[in-house]
């Protein structure tokens, strides 16, 4: 191993990772919903990046393998996450709808942060597109590389998506003058109920 060498593969891991993660998921919609609001992005964002840490390791030390071998823990989380998606994107739909609940959102109302924290945990851990991803893909990728270097890639991965959930959740900030207005919050809440919905219906057709 050189220098050199371990420097590509953490660029490659980097840029393996982002391209991985950067698209709209129920993960980095409820992400991006925390950060508008403010509430609780410190927390949410660390759960995503610390479970993506761990999935990236699990997924390079060749975890990827045993999934692989016993595709039912796939299956047992795509109809789990399939359901819980269809649920938020009913809650998503109830406050777009809902007059009061866009007061309270247009207001900062806060939720709890072990609410919100379960929910991220959910969202994170019952996608099986996570595992395919982290497991089999990114695992895959990374058994191409030696020993030594698969860690690099490792590390940039695990880089990415650390840089892109703080750019998410602490970047929506900036979004925080727009939605003072509820219609802001209707439009955002019926975006997510649409997106959350697809995933579902995806997951269940898969």
């Amino acid at each position: 191993m050189t220098a050199s060498s371990a420097a590509l593969a953490a660029l490659s891991g980097l840029g393996f990772g982002l391209s991985l993660i950067v698209a709209i998921g129920a993960q980095n919609a409820f992400v991006l919903r925390q950060g508008v609001r403010g509430q609780h992005v410190l927390p949410v964002i660390a759960v995503c990046a610390v479970s993506d840490v761990v999935l990236i390791a699990a997924g390079v030390a060749g975890f990827g393998t045993v999934v692989e071998a016993f595709p039912a823990v796939v299956t047992v989380a795509r109809y789990a996450g399939a359901v819980f998606l269809i649920g938020y994107a009913l809650l998503a739909a109830r406050r777009a709808l809902g007059s009061s609940t866009l007061i309270a959102e247009a207001a900062g109302t806060s939720v709890a942060v072990g609410a919100s924290v379960l929910t991220c945990l959910a969202l994170t851990w019952l996608n099986p597109h996570v595992y395919l991803d982290t497991l089999v893909l990114l695992g895959s990728f990374a058994s191409t590389y030696a020993s030594p270097d698969r860690w690099f890639l490792a590390a940039g991965a695990m880089l990415a998506s650390v840089i892109w959930f703080l750019a998410l959740g602490y970047g929506a900030r900036r979004l925080g003058p727009l939605f003072a207005r509820p219609i802001a919050w209707r439009v955002l809440d019926s975006l997510i109920a649409v997106v959350m919905l697809v995933l579902a219906i995806g997951l269940l057709l898969a």
